[in-house]
């Protein structure tokens, strides 16, 4: 794992450095990142796990994981899961494995936490060790979960979002759970050696989560039922998301959570979530800091978001800050989809965010605003670590319907965002007298943006009359 640390450090640090030549075309610089990602490559080998299975057992657990640990010791491969429904517990990949579900194929993951064994992962940016995620993988390179298939974690109220993870009335009269758990030792700086959820008390587990890996392909599938966040990878480099179905709804049901990664593609995924959309993340206060890696160079193209709380969202647990988002060639259309663009934080949390580009986005319409920044995230006005997002540009934008175009949520005293340009945008369908919120930013450009059939431009003395 060291290793695998020290470069994740060394590349986060050198992908960081902005090529020159590219400084004054963002998306220029999005080619150079591009030419970068790519797939990992499998040995032509295939072990289908039906040749694996003893005959006996009610779940495939231990023929998945036979199969798994034949394919990588011969040199990597696919292992198969055919056509049909496959009950089995979590799934733990290694280096050069592609699990590969064929067309038709389900594996429906059991609810009974006693399968699943403790690991070293992170849970809303928090460093702990909690129940083993669905599929789940760390210091592993050259690994991809493809095909056709069905990952159904079966969540529902009835297991992790019930019983499983209501918690228990501790002696102040409080009621102490997975969740409150981490975020009292996140507040106290408890060791992470120290922080180990148990099966009695767990925090719901994600259903995909890789950790500290590299060479990352998720390709066709579809993820319904998750009991938390869809695809959460940390700590992982050259990263794709291809044809991806995100389907979950319930609480928490983010679509995909980048956690301090880098050189990552979302190409042609479906999101339809219960939450953001896509959620990049950098580390949660004090452990976001204490890690101090950014995420960085994250390109979403050809997506279609129908559900969520935001098309995508940078934050909030962005502690140890973000750079380079590139947004393009988008459909976003749902009343329950909040915002197309997000970023949130407070200054309890601090985080910097600079360099976000979105363009020929298609919106039918969202709840909000085009764009919604939240400088007091959580209702936290104050706090020690001031906020600093910058260079957001907004173009080719159409959209029918929201209340705002922008919405920055910050306070009169302090401003933490600078440079937001909309350009050649026609943004239809605004409800709200005050066409845009914006307050703790500066620097606010519209060129040739033309909202409910008018040019529009705003100006924070006039709005001040």
């Amino acid at each position: 794992m060291k290793r695998l640390f020290t470069n994740c450090l060394m590349v986060a640090a050198a992908l960081l450095v902005v090529c020159s030549s590219c400084t004054k075309n963002p998306w220029k610089e999005m080619e150079v990142v591009l030419a970068r990602i790519s797939d990992p490559v499998f040995a032509d080998k295939d072990y289908d796990i039906t040749d694996y299975y003893n005959g006996t057992d009610t779940l495939y657990t231990a023929a998945i994981h036979a199969a798994i640990k034949a394919c990588t010791e011969n040199g990597g491969g696919r292992v198969i899961i055919p056509t049909g429904t496959w009950k089995t517990g979590p799934i733990r990949l290694q280096s050069n494995v592609n699990l590969h579900l064929e067309d038709g194929a389900t594996l429906l993951f059991s609810d009974d936490v006693n399968l699943f064994p403790i690991v070293h992962t992170r849970w809303e940016g928090i460093e702990c060790y909690n129940v083993q995620p669905l599929i789940y993988a760390e210091d592993c390179e050259n690994i991809a979960v493809t095909g056709k298939g069905i990952i159904d974690g079966q969540a529902s109220r009835e297991n992790w979002y019930g019983p499983l993870t209501r918690g228990y009335m501790g002696e102040d009269g409080r009621f102490i759970n997975g969740r409150s758990l981490l975020y009292q030792w996140v507040a106290a700086e408890t060791p992470v050696s120290e922080r180990h959820l148990t099966k009695e008390c767990p925090a719901r587990p994600q259903s995909i989560n890789f950790m500290t890996c590299k060479n990352v392909l998720l390709e066709d599938i579809t993820i319904h039922r998750s009991p938390f966040w869809d695809i959460h990878p940390v700590l992982c480099t050259n990263i794709t998301l291809r044809r991806v179905t995100m389907d979950s709804h319930m609480g928490n049901n983010d679509g995909c959570d980048p956690e301090s990664c880098t050189d990552m593609l979302f190409e042609d995924c479906v999101f339809d979530t219960g939450d953001d959309c896509i959620a990049i993340k950098s580390g949660r206060d004090a452990d976001g800091r204490r890690w101090n890696i950014p995420s960085s160079n994250i390109i979403v193209r050809n997506c279609t978001m129908r559900d969520g709380h935001a098309g995508v969202a940078i934050g909030s647990e962005i502690s140890g800050g973000f750079k380079n988002l590139w947004v393009e060639n988008c459909n976003m259309n749902s009343p329950h989809l909040q915002r197309i663009i997000r970023v949130k934080s407070n200054p309890q949390r601090g985080g910097t965010v600079q360099n976000i580009n979105a363009r020929n986005i298609t919106v039918g319409e969202c709840d909000l605003a085009i764009l919604g920044i939240e400088l007091r995230y959580g209702r936290t006005p104050e706090g020690p670590f001031p906020l600093d997002f910058r260079d957001i540009t907004i173009e080719n934008v159409t959209s029918q319907k929201s209340r705002y175009v922008v919405h920055v949520d910050g306070t009169d005293d302090a401003i933490g965002v600078h440079n937001i340009t909309f350009r050649n945008c026609n943004i239809d369908g605004v409800t709200e007298p005050e066409l845009s919120h914006i307050v703790g930013a500066e620097n606010v450009v519209f060129k040739n943006v033309t909202v409910n059939g008018k040019p529009y431009t705003w100006e924070p003395e006039a709005k001040a009359k």
